[in-house]
């Protein structure tokens, strides 16, 4: 069965290089912010947002355990402020929505802080830039932010931007992805 995770990778990497800036703007556990650490490397910028401590504690040691270099800014803001701490251009994003891997999911991400972060970022992209936005429907919220998006994306201009949702169709309440790539 495909990975929708591993798709996104891919799909980021088909974009980003060495040297580039970038944003993990829900950094949960941290994998994905390792990940664009390693892909940007020591000359790289990786911005990650979490508003939980949680996360930030996480992934920091995550960070370390993986050798990364110390080419990331760790943010205790929501992502929807993400202009506040980034202010050039990025050639990635990656959205992981939902909830922190392991917590008691009291907390999760909101479809409105989520749609102006996403359209802060798009906002940033550079040229040939792209960013992911993963959605989990399987609960009410994530439901809710995967309509919004959608309805979002669909009114982009296809002349600036190019909008795809990646879905599982006979899987209901699987998760799935947007790549979102600039012109």
């Amino acid at each position: 069965m495909i990975d929708l995770l591993t798709l996104h990778k891919r799909f980021i990497l088909e974009h980003l290089r060495p040297g580039d800036t970038c944003a993990d703007f829900t950094m949960g556990n941290g994998y994905d912010t390792v990940f664009l650490s390693g892909a940007v490397g020591e000359g790289g910028r990786v911005y990650a947002f979490d508003i939980q401590e949680q996360a930030l504690r996480e992934t920091g040691k995550r960070l370390a355990e993986a050798g990364c270099p110390r080419n990331y800014e760790l943010i205790l803001d929501s992502h929807a402020n993400a202009d506040r701490y980034i202010h050039g251009k990025i050639k990635a994003g990656m959205f992981n929505l939902g909830w922190l891997p392991g917590s008691d999911r009291s907390v999760t991400t909101k479809k409105e802080s989520t749609l102006e972060a996403v359209e802060k970022a798009i906002g940033m992209l550079d040229t040939d830039g792209v960013i992911t936005v993963a959605v989990y429907p399987g609960h009410r919220e994530g439901d809710e932010e995967g309509r919004l998006l959608e309805e979002y994306f669909a009114a982009l201009s296809r002349f600036e931007i190019c909008a795809t949702k990646i879905r599982i169709l006979n899987s209901e309440k699987a998760p799935y992805f947007y790549l979102v790539e600039s012109k």
